[in-house]
């Protein structure tokens, strides 16, 4: 089978909020980002996306943390990475922007959007938010950063306008097309997940667009089963699902991995490898 029928499964190891103490398995460090990555390729992961944690658990730019992770990772084994540029909150975008030009990545992620970015308890209605701020002039430099280390930006979107966000400064000419955009459900803040939002986002992204769906909570496989029934790619991973079924807590980042790879053979689809979604995202190679 060609390209057309592989999909892309991203595996978000940990995140900037999810913990030890709500999953033992989510990695902090160095030596535990790398074996867990590892674990997630031979698992069927093609991408990981990685909030670097030092050893508290904290997430950071610090490059003494973000270089050896990224090195150590392609040192043992070829799956493609991904750095947030979201890292933690009180960051500055030139501080957050560090992890691309110092980790020089495969990928990256660019928010497209400021928003009131929350933790929600659905049951009772209490939110725990933050302004998450990303402005056009953030978006437009983050963009420009990756592009002079050859990193692809994945388009992180929480509602439909961020795609308009996007539609709009690409007219300035500044994107390397085709664009990736990776939609995300179930944040506080943004869009619940629905068919008329999923479709919304899949009228709204420009033709020849690649994207990926990931969703927060109990939307996780929900999302994972959506992008890869209608020809997108998935992503999991306890950053956004700590539970492998129910509230039975994962085992590791590779067990959700895993169900990940079943959930796109049930669509009659295979797994990418590294090496074909970087034909799929038009990546260039690293050196």
């Amino acid at each position: 089978m060609g390209l057309e029928n592989k999909c892309i499964i991203t595996c978000a190891m940990a995140g900037a909020a999810t913990s030890k103490k709500q999953n033992e398995a989510v990695p902090y460090g160095i030596k535990e980002t790398i074996e867990e990555a590892v674990k997630c390729y031979k698992a069927g992961a093609a991408i990981v996306h990685i909030h670097v944690r030092d050893e508290a658990g904290v997430p950071s730019n610090d490059p003494n943390y973000i270089v050896p992770v990224v090195q150590g990772i392609r040192e043992k084994c070829p799956i493609l990475v991904n750095l947030s540029t979201a890292i933690r909150p009180g960051l500055l975008p030139e501080e957050r922007i560090t992890v691309v030009t110092d980790g020089k990545p495969d990928m990256a992620s660019l928010n497209c959007g400021t928003m009131d970015f929350g933790l929600a308890n659905w049951e009772t209605g209490m939110v725990m938010a933050i302004i998450f701020d990303n402005s056009f002039d953030t978006m437009v430099m983050f963009n420009n950063k990756m592009k002079e280390v050859g990193c692809k930006p994945e388009l992180e979107v929480y509602d439909n306008a961020m795609v308009d966000n996007i539609k709009l400064i690409k007219k300035q000419g500044i994107f390397q097309e085709p664009l990736h955009f990776q939609f995300v459900f179930g944040v506080a803040g943004g869009v619940r997940l629905d068919p008329s939002s999923f479709n919304d986002f899949l009228q709204r992204i420009p033709p020849g667009s690649t994207w990926s769906a990931c969703g927060v909570g109990p939307n996780s496989f929900k999302s994972a089963y959506l992008g890869s029934i209608f020809g997108g790619n998935v992503r999991v991973g306890l950053e956004d699902n700590i539970y492998i079924s129910g509230k039975t807590l994962a085992k590791g980042n590779w067990e959700l991995t895993e169900k990940a790879v079943k959930i796109v053979q049930m669509a009659d689809r295979e797994p990418a490898t590294p090496e074909e979604a970087r034909q799929i995202l038009s990546l260039p190679k690293k050196k």
